[in-house]
């Protein structure tokens, strides 16, 4: 468990599962720890995932709550299990902070990432000199080992997700693929696109400069669902300093409804195929050999 005895996103996701069923069960937390044993106290921090709920726990509290689903059962002592494990991220040369360690504690649990960018290329399918060129154009300093400190969590970012077998579905607006920092990543990137959506897990789809009123529907996030799940149960979106996560169902519903809406203005994968494979052609022959 890490030493500083913060929630892990797991711990929480357990706990707040934990605390969905009780209620459903119309049992107040008094009675829940009566019957495991513990205290009220303990059972709050369980909730809150302070402390993480062994699976034998799990169990118990799940039959108490008349949970008799067993791919519920089954999804919920995987995460008990998985709660405490120290995540890729832990132990890198150079500390991850602790939003951004929660935040792939959650992309890497995630079995469907959705994701709508408006400028950038999602950073899930961004190549190493992509990720740097944003990050050297940063207009917070950086020195060269925070750009390449940035530059590798990305890619193993990005590498751990093709590994996972995880889905992804990616909305990009047109503007974000045409302008990009030089002919040389402009070409790298578009191709490594065009290889990414063969991929049968990868969705790509474009939305052409002319959809406006869709593209200024929402802003750019990152929506995450989990075992095997449609519905969202988490929602990211990118600030100067950090990601920010909502995970309340009413606040994560109206992206999904925004991302439907905005798959169905966009351009079909096909057609979205098309449009990087012209990209491609129509960039200028004496740029591309800079």
């Amino acid at each position: 468990m890490p030493s500083d005895r913060r929630p892990t996103m797991r711990g929480r996701r357990l706990g707040s599962a934990l605390r969905r069923y009780r209620l459903a069960a119309k049992l107040d937390q008094e009675h829940a720890a009566k019957a495991l044993g513990c205290s009220t106290a303990k059972m709050s921090r369980i909730e809150s995932g302070a402390n993480c709920a062994r699976v034998p726990e799990v169990r118990y509290l799940l039959d108490l709550y008349e949970v008799n689903d067993e791919a519920t059962r089954s999804q919920l002592e995987r995460l008990a299990r998985s709660a405490t494990k120290r995540g890729w991220w832990v132990n890198q040369p150079v500390p991850v902070p602790d939003k951004l360690g929660d935040y792939l504690a959650l992309e890497s649990d995630a079995t469907f990432i959705r994701t709508w960018q408006t400028a950038l290329v999602p950073g899930l399918l961004q190549t190493e000199e992509y990720t740097r060129a944003l990050a050297t154009a940063n207009p917070m300093p950086r020195d060269e080992a925070d750009v390449a400190h940035i530059v590798a969590i990305r890619q193993q970012r990005r590498q751990q997700f093709l590994r996972s077998g995880a889905r992804l579905a990616a909305v990009i607006w047109e503007p974000a693929l045409t302008s990009m920092p030089d002919p040389t990543t402009h070409r790298a990137q578009l191709l490594d696109l065009l290889r990414l959506e063969q991929q049968p897990l990868i969705s790509l789809q474009v939305l052409p400069l002319g959809e406006w009123s869709a593209a200024t529907s929402s802003p750019p996030f990152v929506m995450l669902s989990f075992d095997g799940e449609w519905a969202p149960s988490a929602v990211a979106q990118d600030t100067h300093q950090e990601s920010v996560v909502m995970e309340d169902d009413d606040l994560t519903m109206p992206y999904a409804h925004a991302f439907d809406a905005l798959r169905s203005a966009a351009l079909t994968t096909d057609r979205t195929r098309d449009l990087l494979q012209r990209l491609v052609a129509d960039l200028p022959e004496a740029e591309e050999s800079e």
